[in-house]
């Protein structure tokens, strides 16, 4: 065949692979039997091993899985991928809507739709083509999982339509898929998945996509990321553009007028969870309104306008046979309950925290006991009481100690605390504790240094404090059981790059009491090094709007310990950054610029500017860039076939600008 000839084919073959593997994994409704589209993918294959420049990333043949990767990229995400706040009972469900309405009136319609148990994932779209794929990771960086993302059938290579955008998924291993692959690693004398979330989420990790393309994931897309250009005002509208798109979208969703409706819908399922073929931990309610969506906006965490019902959590009956004593990051002394292996939401569990003495005492639990165990909101074993009534009187009253387990330190607790506490700062399980903090995703995020291995590496004394970290050498990494070349290779590289993180990831790491993530980075946006950060007084930090007095006393209390200020200069000599790279607070009052303060939409194609560029720029200088037009929206930046935003926009008076006029201003 020649070459022209070939290229013809090749398409012919896409377009009818793509629209075969459409039918079969999106509609449930194949058109040819299985021979047929093996036969068909065959000749591809073929055609593109004669000619392997017709190999394309949207070709059907790259389902099967491509090249074993030797790790995942980062990648940043344009929206943050936010978590949503749950909502456990009728009471909780009204008290969302109430807010709702009270923010945007009494007008308030909800989109529902099954919460599925899976991985969340954003797939990102460049004129129609599947370019990008990643995780949720921490919401706002996530990892680079596009070849494996790739295997999943029901995921469109290539959209419908030429349209650039980013859509939100839950992908998932229906109940089917899961049982057979358990049952093959069970024949194989292989550790078996716990459930079927635990299996997707490991069948997306894998370096090898072939191993991913093997286990039958599946997919339902819940939403575009940002609606730009689509011309959506609702969020049902969106994922009816999803399903002419060719995504693969939930059936099983519904909107509702009111609440009273999304009670219903969720009653019924509740009670059908048990007969689908793929598991849910619950529903997803959000507000169809676009316009609402934004005026309600977000906390730190979570959108306003949505909420997640968890369904009531299974109980189980089993055995208190211990309860272990655990020394965490900041001297707290945590019992946990060990238990008779039960069977809980689709796990095994055997260890249930107890939190602290008081919690003990007041449930009246004694090793020996009989329990009622419950997974609270499906993912955390939590024991509910005891069943007094089966006592022999063989069970034995637990106390908890005077001295730590660790190094033996006499407890103490602290006042308007209800835990013991050991407060000695040489203690072994508080500096093993704190390096596990140090490196976890969140904090410096350093890839391969799981808790086993620093367990391993404090027992060898080869760390004593977050700096021995970067003094680690090779060959001593070499001499340590599990731990082969390319592990420690792997290891000493995310070492070395960790030491580029950003000031707030540092922060974070170094554990001071009351800091979290986000509070990590206001102080790092508000005081931009760490040496600014020593020296901040008291009155310095209360005055930022989220720093309260507790926070703002533990920061002063910390950087005042010598030990803490050794610390940083050994950072400091091992070459790791205390400067805040991420964008600069920037007040508006201090801006002399026509954005400073305004509300502003970027609609059409633009010709000398990509969308990104024009947002970073407008809000350099003080503008707030947003997706949708409302009452609240002060400019519109029109491009080339600007469509339904330019046409509000001029319904509702707002000033518009073309790019012209925006290159002009910006300029100034």
């Amino acid at each position: 065949m020649v070459k022209e000839e070939a290229q013809k084919r090749v398409q012919e073959l896409h377009d009818l692979l793509h629209q075969y593997n459409y039918e079969y994994h999106v509609l449930d409704k194949p058109s040819v039997s299985d021979a047929e589209y093996d036969r068909l993918m065959q000749e591809l294959k073929s055609l593109e091993e004669q000619f392997p420049e017709m190999l394309t990333s949207d070709s059907p043949s790259v389902r099967v899985g491509g090249q074993i990767l030797d790790a995942f990229n980062k990648v940043e995400h344009r929206t943050p991928m936010l978590s949503l706040g749950n909502a456990f009972n009728e009471t909780d469900l009204r008290d969302f809507d109430r807010r709702a309405k009270q923010a945007v009136g009494e007008d308030v319609s909800y989109v529902c739709e099954l919460k599925i148990d899976g991985l969340a994932v954003s797939l990102r779209y460049e004129q129609g083509f599947f370019v990008q794929g990643a995780t949720r990771g921490d919401g706002t960086i996530g990892e680079d999982i596009t070849e494996n993302l790739k295997t999943v059938r029901s995921i469109p290579l290539k959209m419908k339509q030429p349209h650039s955008l980013e859509v939100r998924g839950e992908v998932f291993m229906p109940k089917k898929s899961f049982e057979s692959l358990n049952k093959a690693k069970a024949e194989n004398g292989e550790e078996l998945f716990a459930n079927p979330r635990n299996a997707a989420a490991g069948s997306l990790r894998q370096l090898d996509p072939k191993i991913a393309a093997k286990r039958n994931l599946d997919i339902y897309v819940y939403s575009i990321a940002d609606v730009g250009e689509t011309g959506v005002s609702a969020h049902s509208q969106g994922l009816d553009l999803l399903d002419e798109l060719g995504f693969k979208t939930n059936p099983e969703r519904r909107k509702c007028a009111n609440i009273d409706e999304v009670i219903t819908y969720i009653e019924g399922w509740t009670e059908k969870r048990p007969n689908l073929s793929y598991d849910i931990d619950g529903i997803v309610i959000k507000i169809d309104s676009l316009e609402q969506q934004q005026a309600l906006g977000f906390t730190a965490k979570s959108p306003r306008w949505a909420i997640a019902y968890k369904f009531p959590a299974e109980e189980v009956v089993t055995k208190l046979l211990d309860i272990e004593l655990s020394v965490g990051r900041t001297g707290v002394i945590t019992p946990t309950a060990i238990l008779e292996p039960v069977r809980v939401a689709g796990t095994t569990v055997q260890r249930a925290s107890l939190h602290n003495e008081d919690l003990i005492r007041e449930k009246d639990l004694k090793i020996g006991d009989t329990v009622v165990v419950k997974k609270a909101g499906d993912i955390i074993p939590e024991v509910v009481n005891v069943m007094v009534e089966l006592r022999t009187g063989d069970e034995v009253e637990f106390s908890m100690p005077t001295h730590c387990p660790e190094c033996e330190s006499e407890l103490v607790r602290l006042e308007e605390e209800v835990a013991l506490r050991c407060i000695n700062p040489a203690c072994p399980a508080q500096i093993r504790e704190g390096i596990i903090h140090f490196v976890s995703r969140n904090a410096m995020n350093i890839d391969g240094l799981g808790e086993k291995v620093i367990v391993q590496l404090f027992k060898e004394k080869l760390v004593e404090n977050v700096a021995d970290l970067y003094k680690l050498e090779r060959e001593r990494l070499l001499q340590l059981e599990r731990m082969g070349e390319k592990s420690v290779d792997n290891l000493l590289k995310a070492i070395e790059m960790s030491k580029g993180n950003s000031l707030e990831k540092l922060l974070f790491g170094l554990g001071i009491r009351h800091v979290g993530a986000k509070a990590a980075k206001t102080l790092a946006q508000n005081f931009e090094t760490m040496g600014n950060l020593q020296k901040a007084t008291f009155e310095e930090l209360v005055a930022i709007h989220e720093i309260g007095d507790k926070m703002a006393d533990s920061v002063v209390t910390y950087f005042d310990l010598p030990e803490v200020e050794e610390l940083l200069k050994e950072l400091v000599e091992y070459g790791v950054n205390m400067d805040y790279k991420g964008p600069k607070l920037v007040s508006t009052e201090d801006i002399d610029s026509v954005f400073a303060g305004k509300t502003i939409v970027l609609t059409g194609k633009l010709e000398q500017l990509n969308r990104n560029e024009a947002k970073a720029e407008i809000e350099a200088l003080g503008g707030k860039v947003t997706g949708s037009i409302s009452k609240s929206t002060d400019l519109l930046i029109a491009g080339e076939a600007a469509g339904s935003k330019l046409a509000k926009a001029q319904e509702l008076n707002i000033e518009i600008w073309d790019e012209e006029r925006l290159i002009l201003e910006l300029k100034k």
